[in-house]
C-alpha cells in the first residue's frame, strides 16, 4: 500500500445460500436514507429496496439444525408484489460486503456484514430436507 492509500476490504463477495431456507420477516420496501432525506439510490439513480429475511440452515438428516439469523438485504431492483411475511424466497446474485466504522470521538469501532442482491424470487414450497450424504 502506498502513502495516502487506505486499506479497502474485498467487495461484493458472492454468497451461496443453497442449503439455507430464507423466510421473509418484513416485506420489501424502498430503502430510506438514515437522515430521512429520501430514498437510497445507486450510482445510476435507481432506487434501492430492502427486505428482512430469516436465514436458517435446511434440516440435514441425523443432524441438529442450528439456530437461524435475521438479516437485512439491500435489493438493486423492485422485487414486485407477493413477498409477504412468511414467504420462502431465493436471492438472485447474493453478495456480502464487510464494513467498519470508527467513531473519532470515542475511538469505538463497529463492524459487520452488509448483504445485497440483484433481486429475489419466491420459491413457493418448503425446502426439502437435505441428506447428510449430499452435504459432503
Amino acid at each position: 500500500m502506498t502513502k495516502g492509500e487506505e486499506e479497502r476490504p474485498m467487495r461484493d463477495i458472492p454468497v451461496a445460500l443453497n442449503g439455507f431456507r430464507l423466510t421473509v420477516v418484513e416485506a420489501p420496501e424502498v430503502k430510506q436514507k438514515r437522515d430521512g432525506s429520501g430514498p437510497v439510490t445507486d450510482r445510476n439513480g435507481a432506487t434501492q429496496f430492502v427486505v428482512s429475511l430469516f436465514v436458517k440452515q435446511r434440516p440435514v438428516a441425523g443432524q441438529r439444525t442450528p439456530k437461524g439469523e435475521e438479516i437485512r438485504v439491500t435489493l438493486a431492483s423492485d422485487p414486485g408484489e407477493g413477498f409477504g411475511e412468511g414467504e420462502w424466497v431465493e436471492l438472485i446474485d447474493a453478495r456480502v460486503n464487510a464494513w467498519e466504522m470508527r467513531d473519532e470521538e470515542t475511538g469505538r469501532v463497529s463492524s459487520g456484514l452488509a448483504f445485497k442482491a440483484l433481486g429475489m424470487k419466491l420459491t413457493g414450497t418448503e425446502p426439502m430436507a437435505v441428506s447428510a450424504a449430499s452435504e459432503k
